[in-house]
């Protein structure tokens, strides 16, 4: 009797609490704007009111947008009154050239009562799914609370409970498991993207112990196969491509990031230092040749080495990509779109493209002919005189001055090519790759600090007998401050000169004259390609500083098998970053200095790439660990949980399992510590990997 009136109690309380909700408004559901209102102004409205285009004033992009004036002076948007809010008059305005949307269906009853009801529930703004911090919960609550002793009870993978709770309320019963041969087929080429080796196969397929599957599976992760397979993924998002793009799409020699990106997969390394080296190994504590050639992903832009073409447009287009690749691989973002606009659909505001484009803005690689900046790797012999001037220079000169002529040697850079150049009279800039001057010809080099050079060198070719070569401070009739007295090299060949300097301070001009009169008026006096300002060579004084000058020259010069890297910028060769106008890099707007979307977590880190890396690697960062967990379900399953991989946006597809994808991009994050192919082998392990993939004609109909 007493648990029969217990029973009664509660249908009585529920009975109660179900009519307290329907009666009373505070307990009913409010409108949510991401799931709700979102969709709705998506479809019918942002495109005349969003980040392209702000039709009457009005935008609805943001809620400070939103809620401003408009061109009629007064908002369109009234929180909590929809009857004064023109937002909500127009969409059932009588008159058709006023009703909205603007010449087109008129929206639903019900859409019209969502945005109706929204507005006066205060008109709330509300984070897109994707941008809101993953977060993992059971993937069924108990009576007792998310977490309950129960929990702990629960055996098998957890991959498992997400599917299988989408599948109960769907109705559908899930398949049994493939069979051995099967699973033998389908894991190989998932892993190892081969089918398994014969021995493999055979030990696999007569093993009838429990274990069996697992030591498959952890066989296949084991294959060095395994990063081949996973690599082709990895390379397409890098863009990869063993030639450089453009007409002419020369050859290109960046094999050893392939290679890199292989042996990184295969050893497993954690995703969070795999693209720290990728976006900012170069920026890494003495970094490693290794994190050197990671750099080589952003080192996949297209190089325009077609004659005649402006470098520096090309360059710029080279960092506009970089920003657009770098939002798509680890955001999802379509941040291409915001270059020209604020985006028209997601929270990203026109200016904080170029903030994002501020952290490549300073990398040296300037779209020249012989793709600089690169790691040059040097043939045995040199190798040997490079370790023999590293050990001299241990001891005779400043660590500073160690690390400089190191990092020229090793990379050429930083050198300024022969583009830098401008001001030219009779004389021109030859095929965008050499400076030409005619007799009498002259060009500048601008804003160049002087203080503590001693000389300046150059790659220089001259086939003509005699001439000058002379450099005047500030102006082109200016001090003499270094003086050449051109001779020929063999063949018109390029070759290594230099000229010595009256020491300076300071920041200046500098103008070069030429002057040969045995020459016709267009013959060149000599040609530059590329030239730099130097320090004195350190060991003043020292027996053996001319032998080691030398060989430091020698190095300078000697072949070597090149890839091309990211070489951040030092402070004299720096650039301002601005606002380009409409997207037009020939149309500055205001400066602008390196952040990311305020929409997204917080940025507070080093202003450089790997402090953009380390902002992309925060656990506060909502997208990072989701993105990637998607990428791999994708390989796995043929379908992202999120269909639209390159898109998490509010016009990309919504997530099918919302928590299972938040389950994966926690447990990638904290408990894995961005080990990718522990994540691979706990989705491989799961029931639902592992079922039959046999359709009845209902299944297919529900999906």
């Amino acid at each position: 009797m007493i648990f029969k009136n217990k029973i009664f109690l509660l249908a009585f309380v529920g009975v109660l609490a179900s009519l307290a909700y329907f009666f009373n408004p505070f307990l009913q559901k409010k409108v949510d704007y991401s799931l709700d209102v979102k969709p709705i102004i998506n479809k019918n409205c942002i495109k005349c009111h969003g980040g392209v285009k702000q039709a009457g004033g009005f935008s609805l992009l943001f809620r400070d947008e939103a809620l401003a004036k408009t061109k009629s002076g007064n908002p369109a948007i009234i929180p909590f009154h929809p009857e004064q809010s023109e937002f909500i008059k127009r969409l059932s305005h009588k008159d058709l050239d006023e009703r909205m949307p603007y010449k087109a269906e008129p929206l639903s009853k019900n859409d019209i009562e969502t945005l109706t009801k929204w507005v006066k529930e205060g008109a709330e703004w509300g984070n897109h799914w994707a941008y809101v911090s993953p977060k993992y919960e059971s993937a069924k609550s108990s009576i007792f609370g998310a977490f309950s002793i129960f929990d702990f009870l629960k055996k098998g993978n957890k991959i498992d409970e997400f599917v299988n709770e989408k599948l109960e309320i769907e109705g559908i019963k899930p398949n049994t498991s493939a069979d051995k041969p099967t699973l033998l087929r389908r894991l190989s080429l998932d892993i190892i993207g081969l089918p398994a080796k014969p021995q493999l196969a055979q030990k696999f397929l007569k093993n009838n112990s429990d274990d069996a599957y697992e030591e498959l599976v952890d066989s296949l992760l084991a294959s060095k196969s395994f990063g081949e397979k996973w690599a082709s993924m990895w390379l397409d998002l890098a863009r990869y491509s063993d030639s450089r793009g453009y007409q002419k799409d020369n050859a290109r020699n960046i094999w050893k990031y392939r290679d890199w990106v292989i042996k990184a997969l295969n050893t497993d390394m954690p995703f969070d230092q795999f693209t720290r080296e990728q976006l900012a190994g170069d920026l890494l504590p003495n970094p490693t040749e290794s994190q050197l050639i990671a750099t080589a992903f952003h080192r996949n832009t297209m190089n325009n080495d077609e004659t005649g073409t402006v470098d520096e447009e090309f360059r710029v287009a080279a960092v506009l990509d970089r920003v657009s690749t770098t939002y798509e691989v680890w955001q999802s973002t379509t941040m291409a779109c915001v270059q020209c606009h604020s985006h028209p659909y997601d929270p990203f505001k026109h200016d904080e493209f170029y903030k994002s484009y501020a952290f490549f803005n300073n990398s040296r690689d300037e779209d020249t002919i012989d793709e600089a900046s690169f790691l040059r790797d040097f043939h045995p012999e040199d190798k040997t005189k490079l370790n023999e001037l590293k050990n001299w220079l241990k001891t005779n000169a400043s660590l500073v001055q160690q690390n400089d002529y190191y990092q020229f040697l090793k990379t050429l850079e930083p050198r300024l090519h022969a583009h830098y150049a401008d001001n030219y009279q009779k004389g021109a800039l030859l095929g965008d790759r050499q400076i030409g001057l005619f007799n009498g010809g002259s060009c500048r080099i601008p804003a160049i600090n002087l203080t503590g050079k001693s000389e300046l060198m150059m790659m220089y070719a001259n086939k003509n007998f005699g001439g000058n070569l002379a450099l005047h401070l500030d102006k082109i009739d200016g001090p003499i401050i270094g003086k050449y007295n051109c001779d020929t090299t063999k063949m018109n060949r390029f070759e290594l000169r230099t000229i010595q300097l009256v020491p300076q301070k300071g920041v200046h001009d500098i103008y070069i004259t030429a002057s040969n009169s045995r020459l016709s008026q267009e013959q060149d006096v000599f040609k530059i390609q590329w030239f730099r300002f130097n320090e004195a060579f350190p060991g003043s004084g020292l027996t053996g500083k001319p032998f080691y000058e030398n060989l430091f020259k020698e190095l300078i010069v000697a072949k070597t098998d090149n890839t091309p890297i990211m070489v951040e910028n030092i402070k004299d060769y720096q650039r301002k970053t601005y606002q380009f106008v409409r997207g037009n890099w020939l149309v500055h707007g205001k400066e602008v200095q390196p952040e990311t979307p305020k929409s997204l977590n917080q940025f507070k880190f080093t202003q450089n790439r790997l402090g953009l890396a380390n902002w992309l690697l925060d656990e506060k960062n909502p997208l990072t660990a989701r993105v990637m967990s998607n990428r791999i379900w994708e390989q796995l399953f043929g379908f992202g949980i999120v269909e639209t991989l390159e898109d998490f946006g509010t016009q990309g597809s919504k997530p099918t399992h919302p928590e299972l994808l938040d389950y994966m991009a926690v447990k990638l994050r904290n408990e894995y510590k961005w080990s990718l192919k522990k994540l691979i082998k706990e989705i491989v392990m799961s029931e639902t990997y592992r079922r039959s993939s046999t359709t009845t004609n209902e299944q297919k109909e529900k999906d």
